[in-house]
């Protein structure tokens, strides 16, 4: 793909947040990533996430990344 071309990742942080009661500056705090940081991948705008930014999210919301991400077809 090339890397001007959109990706089709879908994020539902905000759907997670919402269901566990956790804003975003508190996931941040917990996961060691500025908020700003944490922003750009709720917004979807993010062009990679580290395995163990990814860990450290599913470890504190207590899910699996395919909660996080899911693949859109066009």
């Amino acid at each position: 793909m090339p890397p001007d071309e959109p990706h089709q990742i879908e994020v539902h942080l905000d759907q997670i947040l919402a269901d566990r009661g956790i804003t975003l500056t508190e996931l941040a705090e917990r996961v060691g990533v500025t908020p700003v940081n944490l922003s750009i991948l709720k917004n979807g705008r993010a062009k990679a996430i580290r395995y163990t930014t990814l860990s450290a999210l599913c470890r504190e919301l207590d899910c699996q990344p395919g909660d996080l991400l899911t693949y859109k077809r066009t």
